[in-house]
């Protein structure tokens, strides 16, 4: 049960927080506020509420969760006393709370109204107050605006890629299917002829007997011998006089005909027949062959599908166990316009890798800022090498490309916000910075970075649980 009770200064005694008050301001400070004990699970404060009081730690340890979806995230922990949340409206007087604050471990917290706090502040460090207002309006200008460009400039490329990718399927899908109006019609125009010129029944199901044995493109060995043996196929229609002889002889040697073939089709329809027989058997085959064409443009289409349905993880809860090479894929196909045509892409994913516990939405925004820093640092190509192996009780996720890499002072700096190396316009410098919070703060990992010319590593380190 949440009780509160006036604080005292020595409640507050030995918090680094206040080195450098004086006992008089330290017991003016605990004058204006309370001392708060909570059990585990207890609520101290509402994200989206008021930020109309500054809570620091006095022991025990406060969780601070954020709604996402239809489920409250843990984001932080305070459990060092001394660290402090909320009090915003002491320079922003629409401040609200970022995050929930819930009782991790029963303990206390000293409250102390965000009006008290700004008077304190004015009365004690003026130009400090000042300052301080001023920074916060800034920050929290430049880091909305900034944080919505990389939004945009993300979403916008993912778009890009998933229209590229959508697009030759689909385009493949279309013109299977224009195709396959003419090539339906060549089959009953075949077959009117074949009706009309008393062909029997018995002589039709020789001829479908003999398409059902053609092997089709799984018959060659090499292109080279499929070229010879089209050239064959329109010599011996040439011979008999056939219609298209060149159109035909196609037709049938990627259905997988020879000359031999075509001369037990003319022994059961010879004569005038022999034309609309081969013609039906070549329409038959084409019609075939761009239904599995349509067939497997589709089924691009929907594995595209599928990759962006996990990717996006809109119907999955946020923390879940998981396997760390899906998202990789997953990723991988969503940029993977920016890959294909420069970038060879080598996966070494150990099949002993264990699932973790993690928020796989966040994780594969951290694959996709790394693949795409690796993919824009190889702009005349080259090769992008993703490692999945156990390490501990954990999983070691390695990036490697063989990009122009990073001086050391660039790299040390790599994951600072807003600090970035490409041209104006390019990047907003939040890439990295979000990759470090989602892996350190969210998921109690590491993430470092190795470069040198021609070989940077970035080494994403993951708990299992």
């Amino acid at each position: 049960m949440v009780t509160e009770q006036p604080a005292r200064p020595g409640d507050l005694a030995g918090l680094t927080l206040f080195d450098g008050l004086s006992a008089l301001q330290v017991a003016d400070l605990a004058s204006a506020g309370a001392v708060v004990s909570f059990e585990a699970g207890e609520e101290l404060f509402t994200e989206g509420a008021p930020a109309d009081s500054w809570w620091v730690l006095l022991r025990g340890e406060l969780a601070l969760s954020r709604h996402v979806g239809r489920e409250d995230t843990v984001g932080a922990r305070r459990d060092v006393p001394g660290r402090w949340a909320g009090g915003f409206r002491a320079w922003d007087d629409g401040g609200t709370y970022l995050a929930t604050g819930r009782g991790g471990r029963a303990g206390a917290v000293f409250r102390l109204p965000a009006a008290a706090l700004r008077e304190r502040f004015a009365q004690w460090f003026p130009f400090g107050a000042h300052l301080i207002g001023g920074l916060y309006h800034t920050a929290r200008s430049i880091e909305s605006t900034a944080r919505q460009r990389s939004s945009l400039v993300t979403l916008g490329t993912l778009a890009a890629g998933l229209a590229h990718e959508l697009n030759n399927p689909a385009s493949a899908a279309a013109r299977a299917a224009d195709a396959l109006e003419t090539a339906s019609r060549a089959v009953l125009d075949a077959l009117a002829w074949l009706a009309t010129h008393d062909i029997s029944a018995t002589q039709f199901a020789e001829l479908d007997g003999l398409r059902a044995e053609l092997p089709g493109s799984a018959g060659y060995h090499d292109a080279l011998e499929r070229a010879d043996r089209e050239d064959a196929l329109a010599d011996w229609l040439r011979r008999r006089h056939q219609p298209e002889a060149w159109r035909t002889a196609g037709t049938l040697a990627a259905a997988g005909a020879d000359p031999a073939w075509c001369d037990r089709v003319e022994a059961v329809l010879p004569g005038e027949s022999l034309a609309p027989a081969l013609a039906w058997v070549a329409a038959t085959t084409t019609v075939g062959a761009l239904l599995a064409e349509v067939r497997e443009s589709t089924r691009r289409v929907s594995d595209l599908v599928a990759s962006v349905r996990s990717y996006s993880q809109l119907d999955r809860a946020a923390r879940q166990r998981l396997a760390v090479t899906e998202g990789l894929d997953n990723t991988l196909v969503m940029l993977g316009h920016k890959l294909r045509d420069r970038i060879a892409v080598v996966r070494d994913y150990d099949p002993g890798t264990p699932q973790i516990e993690g928020f796989p939405g966040e994780l594969n925004q951290v694959w996709t800022n790394l693949v795409d820093n690796a993919a824009d640092a190889m702009t005349d190509g080259g090769t992008l090498r993703i490692t999945v192996r156990p390490e501990g009780q954990g999983v070691l996720v390695e990036l490697a490309d063989t990009g122009v890499g990073m001086p050391p002072e660039v790299a040390a700096r790599a994951f600072e916000p807003f600090y970035t190396t490409k041209d104006v316009g390019a990047g907003t410098g939040l890439g990295l910075d979000i990759a470090r919070r989602i892996v350190v703060e969210r998921h109690g990992g590491q993430i470092g970075i190795e470069s040198r010319p021609g070989a940077t590593v970035v080494r994403v380190r993951l708990p299992s649980g």
